[in-house]
């Protein structure tokens, strides 16, 4: 075994494997995997070995297709068959509402590239024999879904790895990792030790175990996860002897079932209600290649259902079941990427859909390791998603909800229980008593709007019951004054001799001066935006950001990566330290007067300053400015002086008819101005011209900031893409994102966020279209829920296009 090498891997299943084959593809050949026994020893060997492209984020099914596209090249480098049966299948709805869920499917994959159709469910039934076309309502066709040899496509990566000049070292246990004073790394194995500039942890089911190595509790756990295979089915033989195919793959969500052929039967598994976490705590190191006990009582109910949607199940024999361990994050999706101060130890582990999703996760690391970017969005795959707020317990209660509705419908509007009440601010007792419905954001409830006694959120894919009341909200602002409570704000603090010249540096807008704030892009290398802030100058050399708060160890992961080594640049995360609360409409001010001293009239604090005022008897930082559009405050408070805070405002808004708003109407106030969010409109795909924030980039700037010369280039050529806002002309329901536009006829384009404007009154949708059609008047359609609605450009916001109301 070598005592050096660039980069370690540790873990031989189908992810590791792919990560060595991506890193040796893109010329990083002095590459060693460790593996503690055989390849494919932990999740890969007993895996179903299906495939599909579909997922629930659209960047992500991108790299399912393209994984599933990638078997044929590795198959031909390596010599090693991958055993892959393109069948295509069938996704399968026992009701309405499924159908919807899948019609919103069918729409997004106009947009990737993936061939679904919306068919009968006797249509299902002609293309795959063992359907009862009686329990469902409809279906949709994928071409481009099938299975593998798990093995095969292992050993295959692996193989092709080695071709291209990597190294696999099996029985290679992996016993401590250790960092030197040097930042490199000191991998201990029973064989010796690897110094190494980077470690990739694909430790699959031992991913806790190897992190723990380095002080890292990670958030996955292993669910106990059964199929069945059945013996010789008449009716399988049949299909292949009349058609000369296998019989294609069929997922009944409703069921909570995946079926395919299994040589001359059938293979069914499920992912069932009664589930059971394996190995809670710790994965023994001997554990191999092994099975768990079945339980068939388990899954019962789940198969009792499926003998009645496949009935010829009921006349076979059950010859095997599987119940073998898989890794899950909480959410279901891979953690993937660098770890936040702890450079050059990267993650790619908790892929439960690893022939699927592997090939992607390997592209995506790879490219990030050697070109400093994933050269895709993988937003919804990135370590930096979770914060410590994601502790074992937390990531028990999720996994376990997570499994147990992989196959369940989520409603735009539908919050789930586990895990809850976990972060809360101290004024949730007192929102919760004026009717708050709550999400969840980074961990924090957030109140998402507010309702009558007796009155909660029923779940739906057209407008619910919450629509009326959001109406309330947003006319309290528009026609008053509304307070909100903003606390899920990242927030942070940057200090220091040098913080000025690096704020230059990292964000592309101009500096505000001292009791001023400014709207600031943040760019890459290559131009794109990688995040969207308000910064404000506070004084006395200390500045304050504000941004998404989702993003917050994404962007704290950024910033260390780019401080200065000097020690002159100082910046924290607030978090929780400081809370948030906000009042807008065309009373703000007058709120806002009679609870501060401070002289808040226009001449003395106009748009955009800041300043540190007392709003009763708590100190706060208050910034003018709004993201409903209106005139309006942002308060920053301690979280001990948040409560009175929060009553001072309420007790000095009485007089105006004071409301509370929650996160839904702040989204319907958004769009009346063409506002764009953060991982919705302003992701690392976009650049500042295509999204429309070119005019906050200070292009002319002597300070040479991240992406200055690549934004150049695109405000030169023009780019691509253009952010446009658009009026649907929508029935009952509204676009939620990820929907198709169609242009004379065609998808050019897609959704990225929208609803109802309820001041307005009409359907809004923001997406993005091709530059040369980005200023046509018509010819546009939004695909919502299958149905194609006439839409239009709308250039100018729909409140207040003269930007009067937030300056007056």
């Amino acid at each position: 075994m070598k005592s050096h090498a660039k980069v370690v891997v540790i873990g031989g299943g189908v992810v590791g494997c792919s990560v060595l084959f991506h890193l040796a593809r893109h010329g990083w050949t002095d590459v060693v995997l460790l593996e503690r026994d055989e390849l494919t020893s932990g999740s890969t060997w007993h895996a179903a070995g299906g495939m599909h492209t579909i997922n629930g984020d659209p960047n992500v099914a991108k790299l399912q297709k393209y994984t599933i596209s990638l078997y044929k090249e590795i198959e031909e480098l390596s010599g090693q068959a991958t055993g892959v049966h393109l069948t295509g299948g069938v996704l399968l709805a026992a009701t309405e509402a499924r159908l919807d869920w899948l019609r919103g499917v069918v729409s997004k994959g106009r947009y990737l590239g993936i061939d679904l159709e919306v068919i009968s469910a006797k249509e299902a039934a002609e293309l795959m024999p063992l359907i009862d076309p009686s329990q469902f309502v409809g279906a949709v066709r994928n071409k481009e879904d099938g299975h593998l040899d798990p093995s095969g496509v292992t050993h295959a990566y692996a193989k092709a790895a080695r071709k291209l000049g990597a190294e696999v070292e099996r029985f290679t246990k992996v016993e401590d990792i250790v960092r030197r004073p040097d930042g490199l790394w000191r991998v201990i194995t029973n064989k010796g030790e690897v110094v190494t500039e980077h470690v990739v942890n694909a430790g699959g089911l031992w991913t806790r175990e190897v992190g723990r190595m380095v002080g890292l509790e990670l958030p996955v756990l292993a669910m106990e996860h059964m199929y069945l295979i059945t013996e010789d089915m008449p009716e399988v033989a049949d299909w292949n002897k009349k058609t000369g195919t296998e019989i294609i793959h069929a997922v009944d969500f409703d069921g909570e079932l995946y079926l395919r052929q299994e040589r001359g039967g059938m293979l069914m598994g499920t992912y069932e209600k009664a589930n059971k976490v394996w190995s809670e705590f710790t994965t023994p190191w001997n554990f191999g290649h092994e099975l768990l006990e079945p339980d068939i009582d388990r899954i019962a109910p789940s198969l009792e259902v499926g003998f009645r949607h496949f009935p010829a199940f009921q006349k076979t024999g059950i010859k095997q079941i599987i119940n073998g361990p898989f890794t899950f994050a909480p959410d279901g999706n891979p953690l993937v990427g660098p770890v936040r101060g702890l450079p050059g130890f990267w993650v790619a582990c908790g892929v439960m859909a690893g022939f699927s999703q592997g090939g992607g996760v390997g592209l995506a690391l790879s490219n990030w390791m050697i070109e400093g970017d994933p050269g895709a969005d993988i937003w919804a795959m990135d370590v930096a998603r979770y914060g410590d707020w994601a502790t074992m317990a937390y990531t028990n209660a999720k996994v376990r909800e997570n499994y147990s509705r992989r196959f369940s419908i989520r409603f735009p509007n539908e919050e789930l229980p586990a895990g809850r009440q976990l972060k809360t601010t101290p004024v949730y007792d007192l929102l919760s008593a004026k009717g708050a419905q709550w999400g969840v954001s980074f961990g924090l409830e957030v109140p998402l709007w507010y309702a009558p006694a007796g009155v909660k959120d029923e779940f739906s894919w057209r407008r619910s019951n919450d629509f009326a009341h959001i109406a309330n909200e947003v006319a309290a602002v528009r026609g008053g004054v509304g307070l909100s409570e903003i606390s899920n704000f990242a927030k942070y603090k940057v200090t220091g001799e040098g913080a000025s010249a690096w704020l230059d540096r990292v964000l592309a807008c101009k500096l505000p001066k001292p009791g001023r704030m400014t709207l600031a892009p943040m760019l890459k290398q290559d131009g794109k935006l990688i995040g969207d802030f308000t910064l404000a100058n506070v004084g006395d050399g200390e500045w304050f950001i504000a941004g998404s708060g989702v993003a917050e160890q994404y962007h704290m992961r950024w910033f260390e990566a780019h401080l200065p080594k000097d020690g002159s640049v100082y910046i924290e995360a607030l978090g929780q330290k400081l809370t948030g609360l906000a009042i807008a409409g065309p009373k703000a001010r007058e709120v806002l007067a009679k609870a501060s001293r401070a002289d808040v009239s226009n001449a003395a604090f106009p748009f955009m300053a800041v300043a540190r005022m007392d709003i009763g008897m708590a100190p706060c930082l208050v910034g003018r400015v709004s993201y409903t559009g209106d005139l309006g405050y942002e308060i920053w408070v301690a979280p001990e002086y948040q409560r009175a805070a929060f009553q001072a405002l309420l007790a000095a808004g009485e007089e105006f008819s004071i409301g509370l708003f929650g996160s839904r109407a702040l989204n319907a106030l958004r769009l009346e101005k063409n506002y764009g969010s953060w991982a919705r409109e302003y992701r690392p795909i976009y650049g500042p011209l295509e999204a429309g924030l070119d005019r906050f980039v200070a292009y002319g700037k002597d300070a040479d900031f991240i992406g200055k010369a690549a934004a150049l280039a695109e405000r030169k050529g023009g780019g691509k893409l253009r952010l446009r806002s658009f009026i649907v002309d929508a029935t009952d329901a509204d676009v939620i994102g990820d929907e198709a536009i169609w242009h004379d006829g065609v998808v050019l384009g897609w959704v990225t966020s929208g609803g109802y404007a309820h001041n307005s009154r009409k359907s809004v949708a923001l997406g993005y279209v091709p530059k040369e059609i980005a200023d046509r008047p018509d010819g546009f359609e939004i695909e919502i829920l299958g149905q194609r609605h006439a839409a239009r450009i709308q250039a100018a916001p729909l409140f207040d296009a003269n930007f009067e109301r937030m300056r007056a």
